[in-house]
């Protein structure tokens, strides 16, 4: 090991900020920062292609630390590099309003790639941004032109090796070859209740190695040698991705507490700090001390960094010169602009009273829209043939075929929502992915920091209720609905025709700051006669009046999905008995929210109190809109096993039903 005085000082640097902002603080996680620092110095310093002074570069090296809980020493390297980190914002992490939250957040902080914290999804994050890279890299590369041409670092922990997240992610990425990845992984054999050893076995290097990994081992990491020759030899592998078994100590240089699980979650002490910078030879009394010599020593990226951009523009002009309309397509998709060409091939269904399973004209809207959007890409947890979500003529995204535009994710729900994350954050695309509704259960913690993020993606949720009929309960969804509108920031749409299914991909397509998620059927649904009823484009409301009486109406019901043909033809019944009776369609939520009051007191008159609800699923969710004196129609219990026509007759989803409850409440 060489370590020169001012590589040294530049790590316990890295340490003390980290120290000094925890304790200040009262709360952080001291110990992965003292063990990782040297890691990170080598990164941002010596190996990563970066600009600090433009953390946007398209061209850039990617770090990405899936061990959100090591947040500071992310902060301090980013703020010792350059970036728009001050040192006043290290003095208030996890303060309110503050650039350093407790755990690191894209969009919050400069240089911050992504959303970390609950473990094993950086790591899934990475490797959908290495996916992206591959893929674009694929398309717009021209012989002697690299314009995508750099790596994905990461760091996991063993808590993220524990996480099943971890053994989906990276299977899938050692079977796509995805040799512009770098992991290291911080093995210090410490958990908040201990030794590993208490809860796991596993031998790391074996299993990477069983996932088609290049693997390596560092045995100490503070061996800057050692760690430079790792990643070297790591970038020479271009058919795998790479992790480096990086042997760290967990609050190293803390006399009383490196090693052990006390210094993972909570602040060392200014007692212990004390001893820690008695130990680096740091003023022992001074905090958030950077000594001249490690700032002069980081100013050099300022420079570095301004001219691998630089270098990288000069490149890129002469792409354009030779390759324009390839140029304009990358920087427009980089900057999430995908044009609006595709928006007239959106299909309009005219075939009027047959019956079509919105997953099927799901399936068409999106082969009619994507000659338009090449770069959408996308797959399905393989339920490629039920979901629907495959392009006619586009190859498969594979190590011989990455330009290819579909991915076959295998079954990996949380690894393929995950992944997305990166892809979608790395940019340059329009990431979709399919499953079950039910299956959203196992990827609703990737969808949520999805909406934590503000990053744009499309779900596309197959088999949507009861009507998957003899699978049985099992599949069938019930609290999915609800749970995924409580969700802050998602956008869930159920369509209820193929009308309506073409206008929520549009509204997908258009959407910018959070993910949308599409309940589909498996069952036909008959398309709506728009001749007779409201227009479809009524969905980019959220909810409209599709079927309406003059005057002021006796009743109002409400439905979406399977459920808004029935209550169409119960509402007509009623107007035969005379009970006036108008029908919202109600597709979403969270759009409709977002109306002004004056639309949606137009469609929900507050006058009208007489409301029913009808929708296959528990009512949770729409006491707002029924209010006190309306009803729901829904579903308070478990499926069963069965054809889906019997399902919805005994569980109360008919005309009559509707019918006798829209009397009953208006006492008639």
């Amino acid at each position: 090991m060489n370590i020169s005085t001012i590589e040294a000082k530049s790590i316990n640097t890295i340490r003390l900020l980290s120290v000094d902002a925890i304790q200040k603080a009262n709360t952080g996680h001291p110990g992965m920062p003292m063990g990782m620092a040297p890691v990170a110095y080598l990164l941002y310093k010596n190996i990563m292609n970066h600009n600090p002074q433009n953390s946007k570069w398209l061209n850039r090296d990617r770090f990405v630390m899936s061990g959100g809980h090591g947040s500071m020493l992310l902060y301090s390297v980013l703020h010792l590099s350059g970036y728009d980190v001050s040192l006043d914002d290290l003095k208030n992490f996890r303060q309110w309003g503050s650039k350093t939250p407790g755990h690191p957040e894209f969009g919050h902080t400069d240089g911050v790639e992504t959303t970390t914290g609950p473990l094993g999804q950086g790591l899934a994050n990475a490797i959908g941004m290495s996916v992206a890279q591959k893929h674009l890299a694929a398309i717009f590369n021209k012989d002697g032109f690299k314009i995508l041409d750099h790596f994905i670092y990461a760091e996991a922990g063993d808590g993220d090796l524990m996480e099943g997240l971890s053994h989906e992610a990276s299977s899938f990425a050692g079977h796509n070859k995805l040799g512009n990845l770098i992991l290291f992984y911080d093995s210090n054999k410490i958990t908040i209740d201990g030794n590993i050893s208490l809860s796991n076995s596993d031998d790391a290097a074996k299993r990477f190695e069983s996932y088609n990994w290049h693997v390596q081992t560092v045995e100490d990491a503070n061996d800057l040698d050692a760690l430079k020759n790792a990643v070297e030899s790591a970038k020479n592998v271009t058919d795998k991705p790479s992790i480096i078994i990086t042997k760290s100590i967990i609050g190293f240089g803390s006399p009383n507490k490196q090693g052990t699980s006390s210094s993972h979650g909570s602040p060392l002490g200014d007692d212990e700090i004390v001893l820690v910078k008695r130990n680096f030879g740091f003023p022992e009394d001074e905090k958030f001390y950077v000594p001249t010599e490690v700032t002069e020593h980081f100013a050099e990226l300022i420079n570095k960094g301004a001219e691998l951009e630089n270098k990288w523009n000069d490149l890129f002009a002469k792409y354009s010169e030779k390759y324009p309309e390839e140029a304009k397509l990358f920087i427009k998709a980089m900057n999430n602009d995908f044009g609006d060409d595709w928006k007239n091939l959106v299909p309009k269904f005219e075939n009027y009273g047959e019956g079509m399973a919105t997953r099927n004209s799901s399936q068409s809207v999106l082969n009619a829209i994507a000659p338009a959007l090449p770069l959408l890409f996308g797959g399905s947890a393989d339920l490629t043939p039920s979901n629907n979500t495959d392009i006619k003529g586009w190859k498969n995204f594979t190590p011989e075929t990455p330009e290819g535009g579909y991915i076959r994710y295998g079954i990996r729900e949380f690894a393929m929502a995950a992944i997305m994350n990166g892809m979608a954050i790395y940019g340059g695309c329009i990431p979709y992915g399919g499953t079950f509704l039910v299956f959203s259960d196992y990827l609703r913690p990737a969808l949520r920091i999805a909406s934590l993020s503000k990053i744009k993606m499309i779900y596309v949720f197959t088999h949507d209720s009861i009507g998957v009929g003899e699978d049985g309960p099992t599949h069938q969804p019930v609290e999915h609905f609800a749970a995924l509108r409580s969700i802050p920031g998602v956008v869930f749409l159920r369509p209820a025709d193929a009308n309506e299914t073409s206008e929520a991909w549009s509204y997908a397509i258009e959407h910018k700051d959070g993910p949308v998620a599409i309940a589909l059927t498996r069952q036909k649904l008959t398309i709506l006669d728009r001749t007779i009823y409201a227009p479809a484009n009524g969905l980019q409301k959220g909810a409209y009046v599709i079927k309406d009486v003059d005057g002021t109406p006796d009743l109002i019901i409400m439905a979406s999905g399977s459920e808004l043909a029935i209550s169409i033809k119960a509402a007509e019944e009623l107007d035969i008995a005379g009970i006036k009776s108008r029908v919202v369609s109600f597709p979403s939520f969270e759009i409709f929210d977002n109306q002004s009051d004056e639309y949606k007191d137009s469609v929900l008159p507050k006058t009208v109190r007489a409301r029913i609800s009808v929708e296959a699923a528990v009512k949770f969710g729409w006491e707002k809109y029924v209010g006190l004196d309306g009803i729901s129609i829904s579903l308070e219990r478990f499926g069963a096993s069965g054809p889906e026509a019997i399902l919805f007759e005994k569980f109360g989803f008919t005309v009559a039903n509707i019918v006798a409850e829209g009397k009953k409440l208006l006492g008639k």
